[in-house]
């Protein structure tokens, strides 16, 4: 139950993010709901790999790097789905912080 309540919070964050960044749309909450699921799968299998391979330079700039991974990892996902529109690198990136963001305090606010 408590996984179900998850990709909810996810899918209702996506549909904030397609509000609020300009160059994020998603179509409708069918597809930010498949979107959170693509988005959660992408951040468990691939983000530790691409983390793990672009190691020295996220030392290099002290962890910054890692943003440049979430938003293209999020540019990529926006690429996938046919209703989850994400039109460039910078939306990514905003559109990546702003996900994470809005996506915790959903979650702190329903526990």
């Amino acid at each position: 139950m408590k996984l179900l309540l998850v990709w909810l919070i996810h899918a209702v964050a996506l549909m904030a993010v397609a509000y609020l960044v300009p160059g994020i749309a998603v179509s409708s909450f069918l597809v930010a709901l498949i979107a959170a699921l693509i988005l959660g799968l992408v951040n468990a299998v691939i983000r530790p790999l691409l983390i793990l391979v672009t190691l020295p330079a996220t030392v290099l700039t002290l962890g910054l790097f890692i943003f440049v991974i979430n938003g293209l990892l999020f540019w990529f996902v926006g690429s996938v789905g046919t209703g989850f529109v994400v039109t460039g690198f910078w939306p990514g990136i905003f559109g990546a912080i702003a996900y994470s963001l809005i996506s915790w305090a959903l979650s702190v606010l329903l526990k």
